[in-house]
């Protein structure tokens, strides 16, 4: 079914998909009501953002002053010594290793990648990530460890920093032991390296690793924080923020200058963070559930469809609505549903198991098995977020899922045999 411009207007929407500035490019802009993955260009700023971009483009500034300005409100903010913009979550993680491998040394910072003679192995807590690249292109070289024992074994006089994410849940089941491994590397002088690429909210994980004593950790611009998608904050103590700096773009022959954050990236970013400080954030829970029960009022209306609003686990720690079918019975797959919502009209992102662009190498992803073999693989539900839905998406979004399910009722009544 489509969904006209006017009838996008009588639902409190004040843009339209058939005309802008992607569509006169030939591109078709969808209704996210997704996660802020990456592919998926992030989330909808904030309104101060937006200002504050606006803002700076009328200035100019000289740019590496602009971060250690940056640096020292950070500091305020965090309770850590310092920090920067960076250009994201695995810019970060580029920067952070570049700094722990090089320094400040020109001599250094213009050798790599190429680490010979320099310190280049990163210890990677519990397994290699499908985000490694960015500590590999500068030169880092990725050990593994499993346990504190295999810690304390894999340190040596080559280990530049340890790497390991995080876990956002409040309680979870199964955390990096942060404060043991923070004691060993210490002791041993190696830096700590945090990825919470999507760890925001809560906003206090930018005051947690500090008071853990993590030496260095990098949030997303663009995902929870709702600032500029190219765009990241990189956290730490001060002579390793410096160094990150001088590993960074505008310095010309820095293995990471190619990751260039733009002094409106810096600015929007950094009015991202302030807004969070500003949040209730049971308030935000609060409105996010109502806009979802919106959607399930939708959606409960088809037969055989159970729905749950709860709070996502992990990272990006979002309200969600999880809807949940027999799709034996509907004769419609998760992924099915998906397909169809992407490719309606307006398209229409949900949660799913639809990403296009991950290099799926045989570490992370069993292999495609042979033709004719029957696989029975376990679906995961199909979710719906509000972060990225603008006012009256989530009607559309509604309607749209309870035609889509009601149709694949009513496809298995008149063609059972084809079910």
């Amino acid at each position: 079914m489509r969904y006209p411009a006017d009838q996008q207007a009588a639902t409190g929407t004040n843009h339209s998909f058939d005309a802008n500035v992607y569509t006169r490019l030939g591109v078709k802009p969808f209704i996210n009501a997704n996660l802020p993955f990456t592919f998926l260009s992030a989330t909808v700023v904030w309104p101060e953002v937006r200002r504050a971009i606006d803002e700076a483009a009328h200035y100019m500034v000289d740019v590496v002053e602009l971060q250690r300005g940056v640096g020292r409100r950070l500091a305020e903010i965090s309770g850590t010594e310092s920090g920067m913009v960076s250009s994201g979550a695995a810019g970060s993680m580029a920067l952070a290793t570049a700094a722990c491998i090089a320094g400040t040394d020109p001599e250094k910072i213009w050798q790599l990648p190429d680490t010979t003679g320099l310190k280049d192995q990163v210890i990677m807590w519990g397994g290699r990530s499908i985000f490694d690249s960015a500590l590999r292109l500068v030169g880092g070289k990725p050990v593994v460890v499993k346990s504190l024992d295999a810690l304390h074994r894999s340190i040596n006089d080559q280990t530049a920093m340890l790497c390991t994410g995080y876990s956002a849940d409040p309680d979870p089941v199964d955390p990096p032991p942060l404060a043991e491994m923070v004691s060993i590397c210490r002791s041993a002088g190696v830096p700590i390296f945090v990825d919470a690429a999507g760890g925001i909210p809560p906003i206090d994980n930018i005051r947690r690793y500090a008071r853990m004593g993590v030496d260095l950790y990098g949030f997303s611009g663009g995902k929870g924080l709702r600032g500029p998608q190219a765009s990241g904050l990189l956290f730490g103590r001060r002579d390793l923020i410096e160094a990150a700096l001088a590993n960074a773009t505008p310095v010309e022959g820095a293995v990471c200058r190619a990751m260039k954050v733009g002094k409106e990236e810096i600015i929007g970013c950094m009015a991202a963070l302030e807004k969070w400080l500003t949040i209730d954030l049971d308030a935000l829970y609060r409105e996010q559930t109502e806009t979802l029960k919106r959607i399930a009022g939708f959606v409960e209306s088809v037969p055989g469809v159970k729905t749950k609003i709860e709070l996502r686990n992990g990272s990006n720690r979002f309200m969600q609505l999880v809807l949940d079918w027999d799709e034996e019975a509907f004769g419609l797959t998760v992924d099915e549903c998906g397909r169809e919502l992407r490719e309606g009209d307006p398209p229409i992102s949900v949660l799913c198991n639809y990403n296009p662009y991950v290099t799926r190498v045989r570490e992370f992803f069993p292999p495609t098995p042979p033709k004719g073999t029957s696989v029975k693989r376990q679906s995961s539900p199909l979710t719906v977020f509000s972060l990225s839905l603008q006012p009256g998406e989530e009607q559309i979004v509604g309607i749209r899922l309870r035609d889509v399910l009601i149709g694949a009722l009513r496809r298995t009544v008149e063609h059972p045999s084809e079910s």
